[in-house]
C-alpha cells in the first residue's frame, strides 16, 4: 500500500479583508521532501535547473512546444483543446493510467494540506478559483473540505477551463453527486488561464491549478495572471507532474511512460493524446526552475513539496 511519509512542519497565512480583519488559513506540510524558498539551492539542483531551462528553450518567440514537437504559439491552444476534448469523457481513467491511480492520494493530500475554508470566527467567506479545473474534482473537494471541517457553506468557487468539453464533465459530476449543480456559489466559466479576462484583479483568496499548468502555451503568463487575480495575502497553489529525484524510480517510470500511449490506444482508442500528455510531462520544468518562475511572477514565501519521489509536486506562493 502506498503511504505518505510524515513530518510536522506547518505554515500559516493571514489574509486581510478590506476592513483590516484577519482571516487565517493554515496548512500542514506532511511530506519529508518539502523545500521552501529560504532554502539555498545546492550545486546539483542549480545545475539541474540550468540544464532543464536551456534544454526546453525555443529561440524563436513565435513558436513553442507541443509535447516533443515545435509548433506556432497560435496553434498550440487549438492542439491542446483537441487533446482534452478527446480525453474529456475518460479524464479520470487517463489520470489513473498516468499515475497508476496514485493521483487520487495526491489530490486528497493537496486539499488537506491547503486546509482552506471560512473559519468560524471570520465574517467573510473565501473566494476560490480553480483553473484548468473543468472536471470539478479539485473544486468540489475543496468545497467539501471547507464544509466538513469548518462548516463553511458560504465560500464561492469559480471553476474555469479553456475547454468547454471538460467543463461539461464537471457539470455532469456535480449533477451525479447531486451537489454543486445549479449552486449559486459555484460558477463554470470558459476561460484561458493565461489571461482570465473575465476575472477581476485582486478578487480571489485562493487560486488552485491541478495537472493543468503544464499545458499552458505561456506558463509565465499564467503565473503572472494568477498573481493579478489574487487579493493581497492570497495563495497560489499548484499540483503538477514534476521531475523524479530517485534514479531507480525514474527508470521505472520512463519505461512505464513509453507504454502509456499504447495503453491509451487500447483502453481509450487514443494513442496521440496520451503521447502528447507523456511528452508534456517531460517538457515541464523541474521543481527548482518552476519555483523560480513563481517567484518571478511576484509571489513570496514560495515553496514546493515533492510527492512520490518527485513524480509530482505541490507548489505554492503568497501574494503580499
Amino acid at each position: 500500500m502506498f503511504r505518505l511519509p510524515i513530518v510536522s512542519n506547518s505554515l500559516r497565512v493571514s489574509l486581510k479583508n478590506g476592513n483590516g480583519a484577519i482571516r487565517c488559513l493554515s496548512y500542514t506540510n506532511r511530506l519529508s521532501n518539502e523545500k521552501i524558498s529560504q532554502t539555498k539551492q545546492d550545486t546539483s539542483s542549480s545545475s539541474s535547473s540550468s540544464s532543464s531551462s536551456s534544454s526546453s528553450s525555443i529561440p524563436n518567440p513565435n513558436f513553442t512546444h507541443f509535447g516533443s514537437k515545435t509548433v506556432a504559439k497560435d496553434d498550440k491552444e487549438k492542439l491542446v483543446a483537441g487533446v482534452f476534448s478527446s480525453v474529456a469523457t475518460k479524464y479520470d481513467l487517463m489520470n489513473d493510467l498516468m499515475s497508476l491511480g496514485i493521483h487520487r492520494l495526491w489530490k486528497d493530500h493537496f486539499i488537506n494540506k491547503l486546509d482552506a475554508g471560512k473559519r468560524p470566527n471570520s465574517s467573510e467567506p473565501l473566494n476560490f478559483i480553480d483553473v484548468a479545473g473543468g472536471s470539478g474534482d479539485i473544486a468540489f473537494g475543496l468545497l467539501d473540505h471547507a464544509e466538513t471541517k469548518f462548516h463553511d457553506t458560504e465560500s464561492t468557487m469559480h471553476i474555469v477551463d479553456i475547454n468547454p468539453d471538460m467543463l461539461k464533465e464537471g457539470e455532469k459530476r456535480a449533477m451525479n453527486q447531486n451537489k454543486y449543480f445549479n449552486d449559486p456559489r459555484v460558477q463554470f466559466l470558459v476561460q484561458n488561464g493565461e489571461t482570465l479576462d473575465k476575472i477581476e484583479s485582486n478578487s480571489k483568496d485562493i487560486y488552485t491549478v491541478s495537472f493543468g499548468i503544464r499545458n499552458f502555451t505561456d506558463i509565465q503568463a499564467g503565473l503572472n495572471t494568477a498573481y493579478r487575480v489574487l487579493k493581497p495575502g492570497g495563495i497560489f497553489y499548484c499540483l503538477e507532474f514534476s521531475k523524479i529525484q530517485n534514479e531507480v524510480v525514474d527508470l521505472g517510470y520512463q519505461q512505464w511512460a513509453k507504454f502509456l500511449p499504447v495503453l491509451g490506444s487500447i483502453v481509450a482508442n487514443d494513442y496521440n493524446s496520451y503521447q502528447y500528455l507523456v511528452e508534456s510531462i517531460e517538457r515541464f520544468p523541474d521543481q527548482e526552475t518552476f519555483k523560480s518562475m513563481i517567484e518571478k511572477a511576484g509571489f513570496q514565501s514560495v515553496g514546493y513539496e515533492s510527492l512520490t519521489f518527485g513524480v509530482c509536486a505541490i507548489h505554492w506562493g503568497i501574494k503580499v
